[in-house]
């Protein structure tokens, strides 16, 4: 029987001396969607997301990703997942080709299928005509490209981004999200963490929303946003925001015809 849940967390908890990051959450995500999980800065998105990737430690809580536990199961766990941190160090000496040859021979792929899919991946990515040139010579959007064909080269089931389109231009973005888009079509899930209410208004079909280390909202889309006009006017009202001033105080601020 398949597990209809892709991630499952309890009781997750991460501290960093006297800041508590993430306080206990309880978190079940559904297989087969393209989530978001949102919050404003240092909500402990990326935190969560490191622990759920079993690249942090937690200090207390269970993780599980396509039912195996990630603290227990390691191995297995990270062969079913592909990853596109936030701040990506990749092998900066090595061209795109190289790298992807590389991430596909560490991950067990034979090869010839290794090859086969680096050729489609850096031509859907726009990145044939730049797959010889050294990765420190990549830009940001070229980046977030190259570490997103090697997160699916050896075919997820799950695939976790943080903050995906943070510093990409129009073009690398719609790229990334035609690739998504087809692989989500597929069945397999997508965990995308972002501050941007609009990105994942347009992306995603089912939302988490986190603020000061809690879960604030689970659902689908239309069920975090509730009666609210947008997925940004909710996001506001559930992390306390909504009626906040933010002019007030600043009656300083312009009116330079007045001088």
């Amino acid at each position: 029987m398949v597990d209809a849940s892709a991630v499952r967390v309890q009781g997750l908890w991460k501290r960093f001396g006297q800041q508590v990051a993430v306080a206990g959450i309880d978190l079940e995500l559904p297989a087969g969607r393209f989530i978001g999980l949102v919050g404003p800065n240092g909500a402990g998105k990326t935190t969560t997301l490191s622990m759920v990737t079993g690249l942090l430690r937690p200090d207390q809580g269970t993780v599980e990703v396509v039912g195996r536990d990630v603290w227990r199961d390691p191995a297995e766990v990270k062969a079913r997942i592909g990853v596109l941190p936030e701040g990506l160090r990749l092998f900066e000496r090595l061209s795109g080709r190289e790298l992807l040859a590389y991430t596909g021979r560490l991950r067990g792929l034979p090869g010839a299928e290794v090859d086969k899919r680096a050729a489609q991946l850096l031509d859907l990515l726009d990145l044939a005509g730049s797959q010889h040139k050294l990765v420190v010579d990549y830009s940001t959007g070229m980046r977030k490209k190259i570490g997103l064909a090697a997160a699916l080269l050896h075919n997820p089931e799950v695939l976790f981004l943080d903050e995906p389109f943070e510093g990409v231009d129009p073009v690398s973005a719609q790229t990334i999200r035609g690739v998504l888009e087809q692989y989500t079509g597929s069945g397999a899930t997508v965990v995308f963490s972002s501050h941007v209410m609009e990105l994942v208004e347009s992306l995603c079909d089912w939302v988490a929303v986190m603020a000061a280390g809690r879960i604030r909202a689970t659902g689908t889309l239309a069920e975090v946003r509730g009666d609210a006009d947008s997925l940004q006017q909710a996001f506001l009202e559930l992390v306390g925001a909504g009626g906040r001033d933010t002019a007030a105080g600043l009656d300083w601020l312009g009116g330079r015809a007045a001088r």
